[in-house]
């Protein structure tokens, strides 16, 4: 345990109080966001994304050591463990290294040196390595027709592939190769097939291992599978023979003997070791390309969930489509379905008349404020017809672009049927693009995160841990706003801390049976929903006119007492509170003295600093801080752009070469990180995120393809 301890306080940078007390707290199963926002005094305030990291590296150290435990078991039960091997266990920092110190006492399959050491040819191997002999004089010893040796020469071959294992199995030969290899080999690709593919680039391709980039790693990966591409690992093959001849050519070995152990080497090194070396490189390579994958999806997938709602407006949700015609959905200000349609003013049908009239009929009929499009097929050219239409038109209706990736599953799906039991699943889905704009988080968490299109590669990558991220990603994102207790759906609720999908379905009954919750201590009454898990959903709860305002704002319920201590000590009310009428709250805690506060309170700075924030603010929705979405007018065509033209856009999708940006035409821009700065970029994520509104200026246009690739150098 205490090496653990040493090894998280040194990378995560925290005291050792602050990294054995988050662990008790996680050890105790304390939510993620519950730690994160209510505990920042005995964690020394590490935020979320930290927080999952620290339980993540945990995890894997914990289940090091006890890798290092069962290797040590299973050695000794061989009674082959050494007080040094022990000690190169024990000191192993990675599972790697462990294996490859297990690698010589493991039980293999059956190879050729376990067929050798059957017949009885381990002992002239190991005398072969250790003393100094006639070798083929030696070898007439083990001629046996019973063991299948029936010369000297089956003898020889026998040992040589002992030895070829034994050196394959050597941890020292292993790891050094392997470092060095990470150091100095390439990966390289070529063209494995006669037919056309979009892996043109790595059809003659070299690169550093040290330096080549995640997303280049899953292309290559993926080629590979569909087989386009042929895949090595380059090494300086004859370095490392040389390596291995160092360790186990030695003084006293006769000419024969040297020649003999040269082929044998040459033979590991072939065989055993570089095929897999090239495994471990290969795997690691990708294990770092999908967490790279992943982290970018969870970074653009917590933008989109972050982005900020549209309140106090009704909404036409509008489904493009071709043949089947576009769907129309209704809600009111307050998400309710209202109405819904079917038009097809887009090929085949092209009933664009009869479907103007529609829209201008509906949005006169039920005030329409604004009309969000999908984004996908026969976007563009609803979105044109949206334009026309509403230049017809006196009310001041705009459209937005809504990402509707996903929308098909969310309406076939079960969450789907309950809502909307009575609705045809097409309309659906122009329900669920209405809503996103309403309220993006609460509509993206009844979709399955994978199935939201903010990421790349995302379908190669390890699936488990991706879904492990990414319900991450959207528990923190839900704990950061709240949820409103008597109107979030079960769905929303059960991402919150403490909840399961169950005891969400519980209080959304318990609200059904007995009326709207009136306080926060009547979740102690709901089926199932124990103390444990009221202390780490509570603060996450918030109700609209409570009883006690404290409610409906993000303050600990443990920490009712202290805020209302502080009110008195800075002479208010709690109508003063409630009325926003505490304008000079910051002179007044600096007049008393915040650690004067503290002492008095008996109450933890961070904590402390929170309430007082939460008091300017009750209630907060921290996605106000983000940018909102593009509201239009009129819609572009790849025609009407023209180079250094400078555009509004709205950031989709970030990947690692750069971001793809909506600019109004039927294909997003790209903005190649090369275009983002005028100092290297290594990262698109430190200049953009996705849902930034941002100014780009036009660099170049391809007309047959349909691509325009943008820049944000001199805009401002």
């Amino acid at each position: 345990m205490e090496k653990i301890l040493n090894i998280l306080i040194q990378e995560f940078k925290v005291k050792e109080e602050h990294a054995k007390n988050t662990i008790k707290l996680i050890d105790e199963g304390n939510t993620i966001p519950f730690i994160a926002r209510y505990r920042k005094e005995v964690t020394g305030a590490m935020d979320d994304v930290t927080l999952r990291n620290f339980n993540d590296k945990l995890t894997y150290l914990r289940n090091l050591e006890s890798k290092k435990e069962d290797v040590i078991r299973l050695i000794g039960e061989q009674d082959k463990l050494t007080k040094e091997l022990e000690e190169k266990i024990l000191k192993a920092n990675t599972l790697q290294e462990v294996e490859d110190l297990y690698a010589p006492y493991k039980k293999k399959k059956s190879t050729r040196a376990t067929k050798a050491k059957e017949k009885g040819l381990k002992a002239l191997a190991l005398d072969i390595l250790n003393k100094e002999i006639d070798i083929f004089k030696e070898a007439l010893k083990y001629i046996d027709e019973e063991k299948e040796v029936s010369t000297k020469e089956d003898a020889i071959n026998g040992a040589s592939d002992i030895i070829a294992e034994m050196i394959s199995d050597d941890a020292k030969i292993k790891k050094y190769i392997r470092e060095d290899g990470y150091k100095y080999g390439n990966i390289s690709s070529k063209k494995n097939s006669d037919e056309e593919s979009v892996y043109e680039m790595y059809y003659e391709f070299l690169e550093g291992i040290n330096k080549i980039k995640p997303h280049k790693i899953l292309a290559i990966n993926r080629g590979e599978k569909e087989g386009f591409l042929k895949v090595k690992i380059e090494f300086d093959d004859d370095k490392y023979i040389e390596f291995i001849k160092k360790n186990y050519i030695l003084n006293f070995m006769n000419e024969k003997v040297i020649e003999f152990m040269n082929e044998s080497i040459k033979d590991s090194y072939k065989r055993l070791i570089y095929p897999s070396v090239e495994r471990q490189i290969r795997t690691n390579l990708t294990e770092i390309a999908h967490e790279r994958a992943i982290l970018i999806f969870s970074k653009n997938l917590k933008q989109l969930l972050m982005q900020p709602p549209v309140f106090d407006k009704r909404v036409l949700g509008f489904d493009p489509a071709y043949r089947t015609g576009c769907k129309l959905a209704i809600v009111d200000e307050y998400g309710k379905f209202l109405y819904q349609n079917t038009i097809y003013p887009t090929a085949p049908q092209n009933k664009v008349v009869e479907s103007k009239e529609i829209i201008k009929s509906i949005i006169d009929e039920y005030n329409i404020d604004i009309i969000a499009i999908g984004n996908g097929t026969a976007s563009r050219e609803s979105e044109e017809f949206i334009a026309n239409t509403l230049k017809e038109i006196k009310k001041d209706v705009k459209y937005v672009i809504i990402n509707e990736a996903g929308a098909s599953v969310y309406s076939a799906s079960k969450i789907a049927n309950e809502e909307y039991p009575d609705i045809n699943v097409s309309i659906r889905g122009a329900i669920s693009i209405a809503k996103r704009l309403q309220d993006p988080l609460s509509e993206l968490v009844k979709i399955d995160p994978k199935s939201i299109g903010v990421g790349q590669y995302q379908h190669d990558v390890n699936q488990k841990r991706l879904e492990e991220v990414l319900t991450g990603v959207i528990e923190d994102s839900v704990n950061s706003v709240g949820v409103d207790l008597n109107t979030a759906s079960a769905v929303l609720m059960s991402n919150i801390a403490g909840i399961n999908s169950g005891i969400a379905k519980n209080i959304v009954s318990h609200r059904e049976e007995n009326g709207v919750f009136n306080s926060r201590k009547e979740l102690l009454k709901v089926k199932r929903l124990g103390k444990k898990a009221f202390e780490q959903c509570a603060g996450f709860m918030r109700i609209n006119n409570p009883k006690d305002f404290l409610d409906s704002t993000a303050v600990h319920p443990e920490s009712y007492k202290s805020v209302n201590r502080l009110i008195d000590l800075l002479d208010y009310k709690k109508e003063d509170i409630i009325n926003k009428n505490i304008q000079d709250i910051d002179k007044k805690i600096a007049d008393y003295g915040l650690n004067n506060i503290i002492n008095e309170l008996e109450i933890g700075e961070y904590t402390l600093k929170d309430i007082i924030n939460e008091l300017k603010k009750p209630a907060r929705d921290p996605r106000e801080d983000n940018s909102m979405v593009v509201f239009r007018s009129d819609v572009l065509k790849i025609e009407d752009i023209k180079v250094d033209m400078i555009l509004p856009g709205t950031v989709r999708n970030i990947v690692d070469f750069g971001a793809f940006v909506d600019i109004g035409i039927k294909n997003d821009a790209l903005l190649h990180k090369s275009q983002m700065s005028n100092t290297f970029v290594k990262d698109p994520m430190d200049i953009v995120s996705v849902g930034d509104i941002i100014n780009v200026k036009v660099i170049d246009i391809d007309l047959k393809r349909g691509r325009i690739s943008i820049s944000l150098k001199g805009v401002k």
